[in-house]
């Protein structure tokens, strides 16, 4: 579990985060979700630790992040898995090599193991045909899934995926979507997902943060979203058409 605790983070005297509080669940795919500009972008990138917030307080199962000794915020990286917006695939490594990178840098197993645990993790995401391939040969949703592949290589209690869906089609989306499901529940990681797809909201939206202008404007699951009375919130999720009818659909059921 990941809690935010009175988070305020501001840039040349623009306040970015407004307090913010928010606790991010075990075993659940937590969403970030709001406008471009809203700053949930900087959230997670204090979450992360790439910047640090003006006030407030982080904690990782009960470790305050903030203040962390050097030795102490190594061990936490390595229980970190990252997912970027671009895969960030190495070109001149293959799918296998890419796999293999964080394994190499941080476990202390044979070539061996760290050669069966990519192994492992590439037949995991389906992908194991694939291990012998250069990113520039295989497909964007290939390289999303050798992402998550390496992300998962070191069996992280944390995952964080910045806009997975990014550049996907619909149908691969989804299947993008269900695989970091699967993969948070069966590994009980704490996954956070920075998005702007709706269709991740509905599909896999286990436990969602809005932020609108640095505010944490709505917290709830993907059935709260369909029956929700706050406006921001149907503003921004039911702008579309497809998710009025959902919607609608959803609130006539229920009568």
């Amino acid at each position: 579990m990941i809690e935010v605790k009175n988070l305020t983070k501001s840039f040349d005297e623009r306040i970015v985060l407004h307090t913010i509080n928010a606790v991010f669940e075990t075993g659940k795919t937590n969403l970030i979700i709001g406008r471009s500009g809203s700053g949930k972008t900087v959230l997670l990138k204090n979450i992360i630790g790439l910047i640090q917030p003006d006030s407030g307080e982080i904690f990782y199962d009960g470790r305050k992040l903030i203040g962390m000794k050097k030795k102490e915020l190594n061990i936490l990286r390595r229980e970190m898995g990252m997912l970027f917006q671009g895969s960030a695939l190495f070109d001149s490594m293959t799918v296998l090599e890419n796999v293999m990178f964080p394994l190499n840098m941080f476990s202390k197993d044979s070539y061996k193991e760290r050669e069966k645990r990519a192994t492992f993790c590439l037949e995991r995401v389906n992908l194991l045909d694939a291990e012998h391939l250069y990113p520039s040969e295989i497909s964007g949703g290939m390289m999303k899934r050798a992402a998550i592949a390496r992300a998962i290589a070191l069996n992280p209690h944390y995952l964080f995926c910045d806009e997975p869906n990014s550049g996907l089609d619909p149908k691969t989306a989804l299947l993008i979507d269900d695989l970091i499901h699967d993969i948070t529940v069966e590994y009980k990681m704490t996954t956070i997902i920075n998005t702007h797809d709706m269709n991740s909201v509905i599909n896999i939206g286990e436990n969602i943060v809005f932020i609108k202008e640095g505010i944490k404007e709505w917290q709830g699951d993907r059935r709260q979203v369909m029956t929700s009375n706050n406006q921001a919130l149907n503003d921004f999720i039911f702008a579309s058409d497809l998710f009025k009818k959902v919607k609608e659909a959803e609130n006539d059921r229920m009568i």
